[in-house]
């Protein structure tokens, strides 16, 4: 192996590394979640509007420190201001919402699992855009999306539920609010850095959900383990696995970090099994390996090209255009 090959390789490792840890993270934040509100009695509408607002302040301390100038440039060009106000609001937070309220109506696992399908709405997109008609590992990914949902929803009975309708719905939603953040806002991610646009995004949804939900009327007792947990939630969820991620996808590209990053969904299943007792069945299992065929379909090259969609679905990440300003 000479020298070129050997740094390509450990590039590589090194990538699928991080951005298997930084999905680990978000699967970790989730679960952590998920113990805030089975076994402290916390709502997501408490607890998210808190926490988009902790890692929006914490952020944008970062980016102003770096350049404060730069930081306000967003708000300067009255597209910006409307793109970044539809980014932030009908994608970041409604996506924050979602997810959180999923878990709390089912399980982090299946939360994750649900959001995963945004590459779906995503392909669609990118092929109404491109006038064409979707390719045969497209069609085929589609299909075994569909039936992975329909193995975690029914666990094989079409009599009986395991996930709950209002869960099924939430996810679903959340999955096409990370439709709207990576598809919509093309020219806002190729202006900014996308850690200075979730800064905004975090702290204008957190203001706002603040006023709607009044977290501060929630008849909250606070001890070490709620604030432990929400401390997990923003450092790990919103500050650690962000970066760990966006690195892993700087070494190895979207298409295959995104596969590394179905870290999340599995982390999440297996902690919230272990620790909290959520049921995970061989049905969950079957459905969590469609889902992951999927993207692995949607990762595939054909002819020469990419076959992928144009946008990479990262969650709750926006991995493309991470240019520093």
């Amino acid at each position: 192996m000479d020298d070129k090959s050997f740094l390509n390789h450990h590039k590589y490792i090194g990538g699928a590394a991080l951005s298997v840890l930084g999905g680990a993270m978000w699967g970790i934040s989730g679960t952590c979640g998920q113990f805030l509100f089975t076994r402290k009695g916390l709502s997501s509408l408490w607890l998210t509007p808190i926490r988009l607002l902790i890692a929006g302040i914490i952020l944008l301390i970062w980016c102003f420190a770096r350049s404060p100038k730069a930081a306000l440039e967003p708000w300067k060009v009255g597209r910006d201001r409307r793109d970044l106000l539809i980014y932030g609001l009908a994608g970041i937070t409604l996506c924050q919402f979602l997810y959180f309220g999923t878990i709390q109506l089912s399980s982090a696992g299946v939360a994750t699992i649900l959001q995963d399908l945004s590459p779906i709405p995503i392909l669609l997109c990118s092929c109404v855009s491109a006038k064409r008609s979707p390719k045969w590992n497209e069609i085929v990914s589609i299909v075994l999306a569909l039936f992975g949902v329909f193995l975690l929803v029914t666990h094989g009975s079409l009599t009986d539920f395991a996930v709950s309708p209002m869960a099924l719905l939430t996810g679903i939603g959340c999955a096409g609010a990370v439709t709207i953040y990576n598809v919509y806002p093309k020219r806002l991610l190729s202006r900014y850095p996308v850690y200075l646009l979730q800064g905004w995004s975090f702290l204008l949804g957190g203001s706002i959900s603040m006023l709607i939900f009044r977290p501060w009327e929630y008849a909250v007792t606070l001890d070490w383990q709620i604030i432990a947990g929400v401390a997990a939630v923003v450092v790990l969820g919103n500050l650690l696995a962000f970066n760990l991620y966006m690195v892993g996808v700087r070494l190895i590209g979207p298409e295959k970090a995104i596969l590394y990053g179905f870290a999340e969904p599995v982390a999440a299943a297996v902690l919230s099994a272990l620790w909290l007792g959520a049921p995970f069945t061989v049905w969950d299992l079957a459905g969590f390996i469609c889902v992951f065929v999927m993207l692995l379909l949607l990762s595939m090259k054909g002819n020469g090209k990419k076959s992928v969609p144009e946008y990479h679905p990262v969650r709750n990440r926006s991995a493309d255009n991470m240019e520093e300003t």
